[in-house]
């Protein structure tokens, strides 16, 4: 063989060689970064453990704070607002009755027909407002003077058959979902603004008495009945379905709960009991913290760049607000540590809050053979595209972690309550304890809601779990703020 032939044989085999071990190192830095990712996986999984000891911690930690909250003003994370809904449906409430929902930059006006036991909610109606922009940061008396021209187009199109009877102002419940000190059943002094809300004149005034003059104003009859938040909109509603409710639960953009206590047990009650012996707490109790929390650094690291840092720890846990974003923060710490998406960082996955709970909920109930939802959800929103199999298998298990231990977090909040009110124990009369639920978390990420009642279950253990009934009602800031109007209106005597 000649020398060129021998040279040419020798580069070639060389270029082999050097290919074989390329491909090597590559196999071997895949493998490493499979191995690594598996590795945080994990990592992460077992920071976000919820085992049964720990829900227990919990729960007795929340009950522990609603004892503090129920003693004095400022005596825990948990507020335990004193409703003055002492009162709550029977189910026996008949007439028509109207409600306002305020909850940001919309509303909504409602009217409600009651037909009493027999006949329940017979018809219901509501109009919607979007608030201009420009009346945000206006004036108290411009806002409520807008708010009542709306109400008063609504009444002004009613039919006659929603007339009011001679002698009788129609009446309101006004569910107005911004910190309120309330005062009594139909009186509130707002605290403050949020959810771009900037109305300095209206901070330190009683809401209820800015829009009753607003009313007159516009010359709308109407008497606000009862000021409300959504949560105790909720357990009306449930309660005037159903007299075992006793809790209600909102698992949505936020999270809250309120439940009925033993009026003599409230500390800081000063006033005349209630005939019923009854009043409705919310609770707030998306600002419980306890050092038992599974917390991780991303959660951490949430909590710093939000808008409200070290408050609001547990609903930033367990809310649709929330979740998503989790989901984000730990795939981008994948996509930096070990070049889960490839050689470079979607730049999509570096903008907070882009990846939300319902496209969550999406991928994780994906059962395509394929994964064909988690494909399509990571193009749509984060431009990611060419996922292996494998690694869509990763996004779902995450999926599954992040909503594991909010809807487990979710649960123990729930035995505290009730730990708090003698109902974690089965009493073996065939006594029953409906929790109202609503929020959309709650309505359609399925195995969340799943995976929340089968954890209170398991909390309850076989011989209480029987007892527990979840019910989902859906709105509660419309339809419980009429019900409410309803069961403390003036003229309840005269028809009873």
């Amino acid at each position: 063989m000649g020398k060129v032939a021998v040279g040419v044989a020798v580069i070639g085999t060389a270029a082999v060689v050097a290919t074989a071990a390329l491909l090597v190192r590559q196999r071997m830095r895949s493998s490493g970064r499979w191995a690594r990712t598996r590795a945080l996986v994990k990592e992460f999984e077992e920071k976000c453990g919820t085992p049964e000891a720990k829900l227990k911690q919990i729960a007795d930690a929340m009950t522990v704070e609603m004892h503090a909250g129920l003693a004095s003003e400022g005596g825990s994370k948990l507020k335990m607002l004193i409703s003055f809904v002492d009162n709550l449906p029977t189910g026996d409430e008949e007439g028509v009755f109207y409600a306002l929902d305020l909850g940001g930059s919309n509303f909504r006006v409602l009217r409600v027909e009651l037909g009493g036991r027999k006949r329940g909610v017979v018809h219901q109606e509501f109009a919607e407002a979007s608030i201009p922009p420009a009346l945000m940061s206006a004036s108290s008396d411009a806002l409520f003077d807008y708010i009542a021209e709306k109400l008063a187009e609504f009444v002004a199109d009613e039919e006659r058959i929603y007339e009011q009877p001679s002698g009788k102002e129609r009446e309101l419940g006004f569910t107005f979902s911004f910190p309120v000190m309330q005062n009594s059943i139909n009186s509130g002094t707002l605290i403050r603004w949020t959810k771009g809300f900037s109305i300095d004149d209206a901070v330190g005034q009683d809401v209820v008495a800015e829009l009753t003059k607003a009313l007159k104003r516009k010359g709308v009859d109407m008497r606000v009945a009862a000021l409300i938040n959504d949560t105790i909109g909720t357990l009306a509603g449930g309660r005037h379905s159903d007299p075992d409710v006793t809790m209600a639960v909102i698992l949505g953009t936020g999270s809250n709960a309120a439940y009925v206590e033993r009026a003599q047990a409230i500390p800081k009650w000063h006033g005349p009991l209630p005939k019923s012996g009854e009043m409705a707490i919310n609770m707030e109790w998306g600002n419980f913290r306890s050092s038992h929390l599974p917390l991780t650094e991303y959660d951490y690291a949430m909590d710093t760049e939000s808008l409200n840092p070290g408050e609001q720890i547990f609903e930033k846990l367990i809310s649709g607000m929330y979740l998503g974003e989790i989901l984000r923060r730990v795939l981008l710490s994948l996509a930096e540590e070990v070049w889960f998406f490839g050689d470079e960082i979607p730049a999509k996955l570096k903008i907070p809050y882009i990846l939300r709970t319902p496209e969550m909920s999406a991928m994780h109930q994906d059962i395509s053979s394929d994964l064909k939802v988690v494909d399509e959800k990571l193009k749509s929103i984060l431009e990611i595209s060419h996922t292996s199999l494998k690694k869509r298998r990763v996004v779902i298990e995450l999926c599954n972690i992040i909503a594991t231990r909010g809807a487990r977090l979710a649960a123990a909040g729930i035995l505290g309550v009730l730990k708090k009110t003698g109902k974690d124990t089965g009493k073996g009369n065939g006594e029953k304890t409906m929790i109202a639920m609503d929020g959309g978390l709650y309505e359609h990420y399925t195995e969340y809601r799943k995976c929340l009642e089968n954890t209170v279950f398991e909390l309850l253990g076989d011989t209480t779990k029987s007892s527990v009934v979840f019910e989902h009602f859906n709105d509660g800031s419309g339809i419980g703020a009429a019900l409410l109007a309803a069961s403390h209106s003036l003229y309840l005597e005269e028809t009873s």
